[in-house]
């Protein structure tokens, strides 16, 4: 199988949530790890921002097949805004399934209305283009989510076979070449002149490239996901010559998806001019996750 997006996983994508290998009320991947939900039947294959979104990203056939069915006609709303619909026993939003030999099936969901550009009994080859990531059905967050099956049974491509021991490496994968699947991470990390919004972090508007130097403050935010209770944001900023701010905050329950913020309000007479470096690392258990950084000029 090919990863079905159009994106780079260690760059402009990420894994959202996997497969739960857990069979009672609780949820845990492949990894026997928290980065699941309990009953989740795929693999969500997630956009930074809603911003990416709506320029567009291509989702690709993962492997050669015939599609079986399409929906194509579903709003783009994300669930919990106003004004988004019912979307009970339509939980897929847009997409379509596609068949494969000897049995195996992939699903692709919520993708963008009008975007699905194959019809049912098309051939299709690995690779080709299906549609668009949207925000259709039962999403708070852009992505697509690929379910794979066997006899109508939910298989995991990470991890096909019975896990027999957690943390153990897979026998074998369904992937044709290495797929990243980290425990969490960060998902994107700006500068600003005070905490911001949460909807614009995640609309994609949030970061600034420059500033003034009389700003109200300057504060760096990380937008995270995959945080586990006990994990920890460190997030430091420096000027040209040293350090002005740092901060370790922790985590106190897991969370899908966050956000973290923390800075200095504007001195009398303001910032010196110059360029400024933001760093934010997670941690768990003293190991580190994800670090990123960004900079900001204030003139």
């Amino acid at each position: 199988m090919e990863v079905p997006l159009d994106c780079d996983l260690t760059q402009t994508c990420y894994i959202q949530q996997g497969v739960d290998h857990d069979p009672g009320p609780g949820a845990q991947d492949y990894l026997c790890d928290g980065l699941s939900y309990n009953g989740h039947k795929g693999t969500d294959f997630a956009l930074p921002s809603l911003a990416m979104q709506a320029a567009g990203v291509n989702v690709r056939a993962s492997a050669a097949g015939i599609v079986r069915g399409v929906r194509n006609d579903m709003m783009d709303v994300l669930q919990g805004a106003p004004g988004a619909p019912d979307v009970s026993d339509r939980e897929c939003g847009n997409g379509l399934v596609i068949n494969h030999p000897d049995g195996w099936e992939t699903q692709y969901c919520h993708m963008k209305q009008g975007s699905v550009t194959v019809q049912p009994g098309q051939t299709v080859a690995a690779g080709d283009v299906l549609g668009q990531v949207g925000l259709s059905g039962q999403t708070q967050f852009p992505h697509v989510h690929l379910s794979v099956r066997h006899d109508g049974v939910v298989v995991d491509p990470f991890a096909p076979d019975a896990l027999t021991t957690c943390g153990a490496a897979p026998s074998r994968t369904l992937w044709n070449a290495p797929v990243p699947f980290p425990p969490g991470g960060l998902i994107a990390v700006g500068f600003g002149d005070a905490v911001p919004d949460y909807d614009v972090i995640k609309a994609g508007n949030a970061a600034h490239d420059d500033m003034p130097t009389t700003a109200p403050g300057l504060v760096l935010w990380g937008f995270a996901y995959g945080a586990r209770t006990g994990d920890t944001l460190t997030l430091t900023i420096r000027d040209e010559q040293e350090e002005v701010f740092a901060d370790t905050q922790t985590i106190d329950r897991d969370r899908a998806q966050l956000f973290r913020a923390g800075g200095r309000r504007t001195p009398p007479g303001g910032w010196p001019a110059g360029v400024y470096t933001g760093t934010v690392k997670m941690q768990r258990d003293g190991t580190t996750l994800d670090v990123q950084t960004t900079q900001v000029v204030l003139n």
